[in-house]
Formats: structure tokens, sequence, C-alpha cells
């Protein structure tokens, strides 16, 4: 994927259904992830040997999640595609929303995944899908962006912010009013405690990150502070993930902190 066409590409929760065809895209952002990093990561970052687990106190245990086996193809599976890249751990997790219809049948997510998969590579060139979790209103979670669920695998979610985070988008289109499934809530707070807990970071906090683009909310190299559990529109000029799920946030953050054992 070209970094400077990268950078100054619009881009968002891509149609799930249209992702091949259709151009328009809720408002989002994404940078390379490979070239032109600011970041100099360590000799073990860069080659994705196994980290030592840091000893936290709060950890939660690991959410059923389907590996990218479940929904690749075989023309995916023999796609040939960069080595992922990798962040010394997940500080803060960004939810979106795919911008896709609601009326899915969930034995159709693998499919659905599918679409996003080809009009991120394929109309948008990018080296994988962006997002590292996808959650659908079943609340099964599924593997997106290569590289291993456990690792902290530089994503292509958050223009400015992919480092030091993961992305979880929720399959469907959360505008105001529109219902949000319990069991999609629940997943994403039992994937987000999991995750923050490996780095021992209450999901009710606020971490500091550094962005990387001037696209994003906040200049290239400015240090901000965002929530632990951050809406994209935390970090990007976007309406995802929709109003609806952006009011569950709040839940969201409490379910993950009690699930990782913290009192309030």
């Amino acid at each position: 994927m070209d970094a400077r066409a990268a950078a100054r590409t619009v881009l968002g929760c891509l149609p799930g259904l249209a992702a091949v065809l259709a151009p328009a895209l809720c408002a989002q952002g994404v940078e390379d992830t490979v070239a032109g990093t600011r970041y100099a990561q360590t000799a073990t970052a860069r080659s994705g040997a196994a980290r030592p687990d840091p000893v936290t106190r709060h950890r939660a245990p690991r959410p059923r999640i389907l590996p990218r086996t479940a929904w690749l193809d075989v023309a995916i599976a023999r796609r040939t595609q960069p080595p992922p890249r990798y962040d010394d751990q997940v500080v803060a997790v960004f939810v979106h929303h795919t911008d896709s219809p609601n009326s899915y049948a969930c034995a159709d997510t693998p499919r659905i995944i599918r679409d996003l998969y080809a009009g991120q590579t394929g109309a948008r060139s990018w080296d994988d899908i962006g997002y590292n979790f996808l959650v659908d209103r079943c609340g099964t979670i599924y593997e997106g962006r290569a590289g291993g669920a456990d690792r902290a695998v530089t994503g292509a979610h958050a223009l400015g912010f992919n480092h030091r985070t993961a992305g979880i988008a929720a399959l469907g289109t959360f505008t105001a009013g529109v219902p949000v499934s319990r069991a999609m809530t629940d997943a994403i707070a039992a994937l987000t405690a999991w995750k923050l807990g490996l780095a021992d970071v209450d999901p009710r906090s606020r971490v500091a990150l550094v962005s990387s683009s001037s696209d994003s909310r906040f200049k290239n190299g400015t240090t901000v502070t965002l929530p632990a559990v951050a809406g994209h529109n935390d970090g990007y000029m976007t309406a995802c993930p929709g109003a609806a799920l952006t009011a569950k946030l709040p839940a969201i953050r409490e379910t993950a902190a009690r699930l990782q054992g913290r009192r309030k």
C-alpha cells in the first residue's frame, strides 16, 4: 500500500455487502503500518518474537475468538501479503461500526468479512483487513488482521492512532435510534477486558497516545489523552461508530472493568 496515498485516503467503515462496488465510505482514516512509521519499535516488536507477559493484577479470561480461517476462502489464503507489524503492547481500543446492513443472518458473517477484506485489499489496495477484530450481532468475535489475536498487532483502523491500539469493528450501522444487541456489547466488553488486561489497563481510564498523522484530530507528534475504550470519532473526524453504539461505550467500559475484577 502506498503510504502517501493511504495517508490522504478518506476511509471508513466499509459498506459490508457492497465493499467491493461502492467507493462511498463512512468518513475515517487509516495509515500505512509498514512505511513511514515514526515509532522506533524494538527488535523484538519488529520481528514479532514473543514478548514476555507483564505481571498484571487484572487479567480477564480470553473470550472465544474465531480465527481467520473461519472466514478465509482459498483465494484469500493464497494471497501474498507483507508480514504483520507489532507494537510493544495494546493500551487502548477503538470501537468502529462497519456501516453495513444490520439485517444479516449471523451465519453470513464470514461472507460479510470477506466482502470487507475484498474492499480494503482490492479497491483500496491495503495489505490486509484493517480491523484487528470484528463482532457480529450474535456476539461472535472474529480475528481480523493477521498476526495473532493475542499479539499487539499494528492495525490499520484509526488514522494517527494505529500504534498500541486494537480496532474492534461491530458489524452493522449504529446511527441514532438503531438497536445494539446485548450479545454484541457483551462480546465487545469481554474482548476489551481481555485485551487491555494484558497490559493491566483499566477500561474506564484514559491513556496517553501519540498522534502519527496531522490528518487525525491531532497534529502529528502530539501526545493526547484519550479513553482506553474510545470511539473512532475520538481520534478522527467521523461519525463512526455511530451515535447508538457510542452511547453504549460507558456501559461497555464498566462491564469490561468488572470482568477484570476491578472495583468501582
